[in-house]
C-alpha cells in the first residue's frame, strides 16, 4: 500500500542537502536546478495566493507550483493541453507505435553527450522510418509520426529510447491518393532495425570526427580514433532493438497512449511505496521476466543518483513532429490528408482565454474551484503573496 502524500519532493527536501554536499563535483547547473525545483515546488519558496469559499468562509493556502519539466506535480495540465492541441490532428486510419532503442554501450555515449547523441536518435528515427515507408516495396508513401523520447526504465536506470506513434498509410508521391498500410501491420521492424543501426552508427562516426562528443572517467580512451572504432565494431554487428506494438483501435485510444507517454518523468509519485531508514522503495515492472511487477528498495542518495540521470538540457525537446505532422507545414499537410480520405475537417479551436482554473477542469475533469469543505460553495482568491512570505494570517481551521 502506498503511503498517502509521499512524493519525490518529500526525499529531496530531506536527503537533497546531504546528496548535494557528497556530490558536488558530479552535479550540473541542470541537475542542481532541477533539484531545488523539486524541493520548492508548491512551498511557501515560490508564493502562492489564500483563498475563501464564498458559501461557508473555509479558507486554504495555494502555493504556486515550478513547472518544471522534471518534477511529478507539474505535468497534469501540461499533458491535458498538449492531447487537446492533438485532438485536432488525428485521423481517421489504424495508428501504429513503434519503440527504437539503442544499445547499452551506445547508451554510455549517450549519457555523456546528451544533446548530440540525443538529437542522433531522433534524426537516425526519422530518417528510417520515412526512408522505408517511402520505399515502394514497402508502402511507397509520405508518412508523419510524434516521436517522444524516454531516458529511463522501470528500474531508473538510464535507457534512451524513442516512443513513435504513427498513422498508418501515407500520401503518395503523387500527392493525389493516400495509401494504407496493410491492416495491423505497419512496416518490417527487421528491415528497420538495420537501416536505424546504419544511420545512427555513421552520424555518430561523423560527431566524433567533428570533435562533438566528449569522453570521460571510464569511457576516457575513446578520445583516441584506434579506440572509439574498437568500441563501436561489436554494435555495429549486434541486432538493434526496433519493434512494434499492435495497433491502436481508434484516436480515442491514441489519444489515451499519448496521455501516458508525452509528459511523463522518471518515476511518479504513486510509484513510491516507502521512504524510511534512510532508503526509498518504489514499485516497478520487470519485463525481462513477463512484465511482473516488484518492488525495489534503493539508498535515497542512490535513488536520487538515479533520478537526475533523467534530466535534459536545458532547451532540448523531447517531443518533436516529424514528415507530414513537422510543425511548418502540419495545417496544410493534414487538411490534404483529410481531402484524400474524405474525413471531415475538425471543429475550430476557440481562443483562449479561460482562466487557468477552468481550463484544468475542463481537460482534466477535477475542479481547483470546488470548496473541499462544504462541497457546494466556490474557493474565491483574496490574497496573494510573495515568494518566501506567507498570508497576513492563517487560514483558520474550518468548523
Amino acid at each position: 500500500m502506498r503511503p498517502v502524500g509521499l512524493e519525490v519532493a518529500d526525499i529531496f527536501r530531506q536527503v537533497g542537502p546531504s546528496y548535494r554536499e557528497d556530490h558536488a563535483s558530479a552535479l550540473s547547473r541542470g541537475q542542481r536546478r532541477v533539484m531545488s525545483a523539486i524541493e520548492q515546488c508548491r512551498t511557501a519558496a515560490l508564493g502562492g495566493h489564500l483563498e475563501q469559499c464564498d458559501s461557508c468562509g473555509h479558507q486554504r493556502i495555494a502555493f504556486n507550483s515550478c513547472r518544471n519539466r522534471h518534477c511529478p506535480k507539474c505535468q497534469s495540465l501540461a499533458r491535458a493541453q498538449w492531447l487537446e492541441d492533438r485532438q485536432t490532428e488525428l485521423l481517421p486510419v489504424e495508428y501504429f507505435h513503434v519503440v527504437f532503442t539503442v544499445p547499452q554501450e551506445i547508451a554510455a555515449i549517450a549519457y555523456q553527450n546528451k544533446t548530440v547523441v540525443y538529437d542522433i536518435l531522433f534524426r537516425a528515427t526519422a530518417q528510417t522510418l520515412r526512408t522505408i515507408a517511402g520505399d515502394p516495396k514497402h508502402l511507397g508513401a509520405e508518412i508523419g509520426f510524434v516521436a517522444i523520447l524516454h531516458t529511463w526504465g522501470q528500474n531508473l536506470l538510464h535507457h534512451p529510447h524513442l516512443h513513435c506513434v504513427v498513422p498508418g498509410g501515407g500520401i503518395a508521391p503523387s500527392g493525389e491518393r493516400w495509401i494504407s498500410c496493410r491492416p495491423g501491420f505497419f512496416l518490417p521492424v527487421r528491415v528497420l532495425s538495420r537501416l536505424f543501426r546504419r544511420l545512427f552508427i555513421a552520424q555518430l562516426q561523423l560527431a566524433f570526427d567533428h570533435g562533438e562528443l566528449q569522453f570521460f572517467n571510464s569511457l576516457e580512451a575513446l578520445r583516441n580514433r584506434v579506440a572509439f572504432a574498437k568500441y563501436l565494431a561489436p554494435v555495429s554487428r549486434a541486432e538493434w532493438v526496433v519493434y512494434a506494438k499492435a495497433p491502436f483501435g481508434g484516436p480515442k485510444q491514441v489519444l489515451e497512449y499519448l496521455g501516458r507517454y508525452t509528459h511523463r518523468v522518471a518515476i511518479s509519485n504513486n510509484r513510491l511505496r516507502e521512504f524510511s531508514d534512510g532508503a526509498v522503495t518504489f514499485a516497478w515492472k520487470d519485463y525481462r521476466h513477463e512484465s511482473r511487477n516488484k518492488t525495489m528498495r534503493l539508498d535515497a542518495h542512490e535513488f536520487i543518483r538515479r533520478f537526475l540521470l533523467h534530466v535534459l538540457p536545458s532547451g532540448f525537446q523531447r517531443i518533436r513532429h516529424y514528415g507530414l505532422l513537422a510543425n511548418r507545414y502540419r495545417e496544410l499537410r493534414l487538411t490534404q490528408c483529410r481531402d484524400l480520405l474524405g474525413a471531415p475537417a475538425p471543429a475550430a479551436v476557440p481562443l483562449d482565454t479561460e482562466d487557468y482554473r477552468d481550463r484544468y477542469q475542463r481537460l482534466t475533469g477535477v475542479s481547483l474551484r470546488d470548496c473541499p469543505h462544504c462541497r457546494h460553495g466556490q474557493m474565491v482568491r483574496i490574497e496573494t503573496f510573495l515568494p518566501r512570505t506567507l498570508p497576513r494570517g492563517p487560514p483558520p481551521t474550518a468548523p
